[in-house]
């Protein structure tokens, strides 16, 4: 029942597919680089992608992928599916015959169990992943504003307290 590699690669090749979606084709090798994914992994991982009508590719110069329809209308679970990533957490596959041929005691647990990870996935689009992203990049990118007030010297010999100093110290 483990999400393996393979599924946990193509969701983030995807997120960083859809970040880049409306600047143009994206080539794996530049997601390879942002995401540390070896290249001859990724071509795999898209060729699958490409075959479920998720990514389209374009040859040539200035070629890559690009998502084949709206980052709303793909979910975690189309993903997961397309590279053939099995979400089953039943020891029989679906088939009912864990226990000599007979549904086992847990089947039912199990199964439900598939039922409500299958909902999950497919109630996450690769639209709201992408959101994600962009929220948690801005929040890093947003810089720390710090009031500094100068003084004249001159002003005053008498030491003053640096109220910055004297909040710091407080910590």
């Amino acid at each position: 029942m483990r999400l393996t590699t393979k599924g946990r690669f193509a969701v983030t090749a995807m997120i960083d597919l859809g970040l880049r979606n409306d600047k143009g084709p994206v080539t794996l090798s530049a997601i390879s680089q942002r995401q540390k994914i070896s290249l001859s992994y990724l071509e795999q991982l898209f060729g699958r992608l490409r075959r479920h009508e998720l990514v389209e590719s374009m040859r040539g110069p200035g070629g890559g992928y690009r998502l084949a329809r709206s980052a709303r209308d793909i979910t975690v679970a189309d993903i997961i599916y397309a590279v053939d990533e099995p979400l089953d957490a039943t020891q029989c596959g679906g088939k009912q015959n864990c226990d000599d041929e007979r549904v086992c005691m847990t089947h039912e647990l199990w199964a439900s169990l598939n039922r409500h990870m299958v909902d999950f996935l497919d109630s996450i689009s690769l639209a709201d992943l992408v959101t994600e992203q962009r929220q948690k990049a801005s929040m890093v990118e947003q810089p720390v504003t710090r009031h500094v007030v100068f003084h004249d010297e001159r002003e005053s010999r008498t030491a003053r307290p640096d109220p910055l100093a004297t909040a710091l110290a407080a910590r």
